[in-house]
């Protein structure tokens, strides 16, 4: 699993005009799921996204998690982030699960997560959506699963 980390002011995603999911402080999440993922990747993905200290303290130093703060979190899929564009100009997806597997994932990321305790908010699988958010900071987090970066 690959994720983009945001952390926000606040966050809400659009799907045709309509507002399907908003939250003010904490985190908003952009997640895709790969091919090869299984339990161990969703278990890690959830496990970071707890517990990442990427808000601030009293001394302003990075050192909070999302439970800390009891901040809340806006997950959307995509698969893009998955994409391979080292060759060509045009990216390939081969790597990308497909919907099936992405959205079982998905949907159990997202379970995991209200089952800690945290306010979860989402976007809609497989739609065109429309992403607005104040990055706080900025501060912008690359996580994979697999540990490729």
């Amino acid at each position: 699993m690959r994720a983009v980390v945001q952390r926000v002011k606040e966050a809400k995603v659009e799907v045709r005009g309509e507002v399907v999911g908003s939250i003010d402080k904490g985190l908003l999440v952009f997640l895709g799921v790969g091919r090869e993922d299984s339990e161990e990747d969703l278990s890690y993905m959830v496990d970071k996204l707890l517990h990442l200290r990427i808000f601030e303290d009293e001394q302003g130093k990075m050192n909070k998690s999302l439970l800390d703060i009891n901040g809340k979190i806006l997950i959307v899929s995509q698969f893009t982030l998955f994409g391979d564009c080292r060759k060509g100009r045009r990216p390939s997806f081969a790597d990308a699960a497909p919907p099936d597997k992405a959205e079982g994932l998905y949907e159990e990321c997202i379970s995991r997560l209200r089952a800690s305790g945290v306010s979860v908010a989402t976007g809609k699988f497989r739609e065109m959506m429309d992403v607005y958010l104040v990055n706080d900071g900025p501060v912008t987090i690359l996580l994979d699963s697999k540990k490729l970066f």
